[in-house]
């Protein structure tokens, strides 16, 4: 039974991201729309272009997800998919996925759509597990109640220079957004159950960052073995000091920085960095 792993573009991967002959791998674009020009958020993006544009733009600039068929085209060949989307709470994808499985079970196939409940390097966790399981000859059944589990030990911690983009598009609620948007404030902000909610509220962005790397510890009692990931939107030398503060606190097998890609950097803005666990 062959088997195939998609994932929508928020989770900043490449479709080169898997290479394995056994096991499919595909990345479905949202997209960016800044005044009249389209941003297809897939491996040929130019972030540098569209956040020029958008910043020099006197409209709102808007994301949107991917259609049901959108998803439904990558099934094609395979008998078993599962889909990992941007949390249900913050975009359309998860019912767009949603919708594209109903279609292919009624037509034999076995799909499953995990929702991330965040982001980014969140995603990329599930990723990563999804392929771990596949390749360890779990069952489909097996995998669907495995990574519902892993989905719940995942965290996610962010702060960003600039709340803009999610504050326009009603990514926030009104209370984050004031507190967010306040020139006095450097919130840490953090994923739960899907939503956006702020964690501590710091005064300098230095700062946030360290009590970022304290949270870490109160959410994840034990990191042997497990993966770090930092996303971040041209920002790596705090991504790096990140990196050094988190390798001298925890024991964690790996911390990686990978840059946000179009719809993670339209939402973060320059500067804006996302921690997953």
């Amino acid at each position: 039974m062959s088997y195939k792993i998609v994932v929508d573009s928020s989770s900043n991967l490449k479709n080169d991201y898997l290479k394995d002959q056994d096991i499919g791998f595909e990345v479905v674009p949202l997209t960016i729309r800044v005044d009249d020009e389209i941003f297809v958020d897939n491996d040929n993006i130019d972030v540098d272009k569209m956040l020029t544009s958008m910043h020099k733009s006197k409209k709102k600039s808007t994301s949107a997800c991917p259609s049901p068929y959108d998803f439904l085209k990558t099934f094609e060949g395979y008998d078993n998919i599962f889909i990992i989307t941007i949390s249900s709470k913050l975009s359309g994808c998860y019912n767009s996925a949603i919708n594209a499985g109903q279609q292919a079970q009624n037509e034999g196939k076995n799909v499953y759509v995990i929702d991330s409940k965040a982001t980014a390097g969140s995603m990329i966790l599930l990723v990563d597990e999804v392929y771990r399981l596949i390749k360890e000859n779990y069952s489909f059944e097996e995998i669907k109640t495995k990574i519902d589990e892993y989905q719940k030990s995942i965290n996610l911690l962010f702060v960003l220079s600039k709340y803009d983009n999610l504050v326009k598009n009603g990514r926030m609620s009104r209370f984050v957004a004031i507190i967010a948007t306040s020139l006095a404030i450097k919130p840490l902000c953090i994923a739960d159950n899907g939503e956006i909610k702020v964690q501590e509220k710091i005064r300098t962005f230095k700062g946030v960052l360290k009590r970022l790397v304290f949270n870490i510890g109160t959410l994840c009692k034990e990191t042997k073995n497990k993966i770090c990931y930092i996303c971040h939107t041209k920002n790596l030398e705090d991504s790096l000091f990140l990196k050094s503060l988190i390798e001298k606190n925890y024991s964690f097998k790996d911390v990686r920085i990978v840059e946000n890609r179009g719809l993670t950097a339209f939402y973060s803005l320059e500067k804006g960095i996302i921690v997953s666990f």
